[in-house]
């Protein structure tokens, strides 16, 4: 009789327990994860979609259209190719996550057109160093305009791309 008071007992307890669980997963967040990432084909010149990184640099600045991928775990993901006026070429395949304003570089492209993972390949804040001006501007005018909203999908951001500035973005 003692083992089934003991029982009848700890049923409302568990099943308030279980309810607890239900409303702080239905009111917070669940722990953000990122999405495996696949390497994009090397960019081609055709595919190119130049942009105005802003006057702290004379380097042309690109972005590879057929690269540009939204992921479900809010991630904006594209090929950066940055041209100097003596015609030197970095290029790189990296992330921006609007919600936190970060950035993330996936990897490097070589002289061969092929890539090299990045070995330091880990999020960092977009405002805190000052060469992030290609993907701060990224960031605020095409892919995350004010900051809050993301492009729903690599059309919208192509759209961005080809129109100058993303029609929600404010320029400052």
């Amino acid at each position: 009789m003692k083992k089934f008071l003991v029982l009848l007992c700890a049923l409302p307890i568990a099943a308030y327990a279980q309810q607890n669980k239900f409303e702080y997963e239905f009111d917070h967040e669940r722990p953000w994860v990122e999405l495996q990432t696949q390497l994009p084909d090397y960019p081609k010149p055709e595919n190119m979609l130049q942009f105005d990184a802003g006057p702290a640099s004379t380097n042309s600045h690109f972005v590879d259209a057929s690269s540009i991928a939204v992921g479900e775990d809010g991630v904006v993901r594209y090929s950066l190719v940055v041209k100097s006026p003596s015609g030197a070429m970095n290029v790189s395949y990296e992330g921006i996550r609007c919600q936190t304003a970060e950035k993330r570089t996936y990897a490097y492209g070589r002289s061969d057109d092929t890539w090299s993972r990045a070995r330091l390949s880990k999020w960092a804040d977009l405002e805190n160093v000052a060469q992030n001006y290609a993907q701060r501007t990224l960031y605020r005018y095409y892919f995350c305009p004010l900051g809050i909203h993301m492009v729903k999908d690599a059309e919208e951001a192509i759209g961005a791309l080809k129109a100058g500035i993303h029609p929600r973005a404010v320029r400052y």
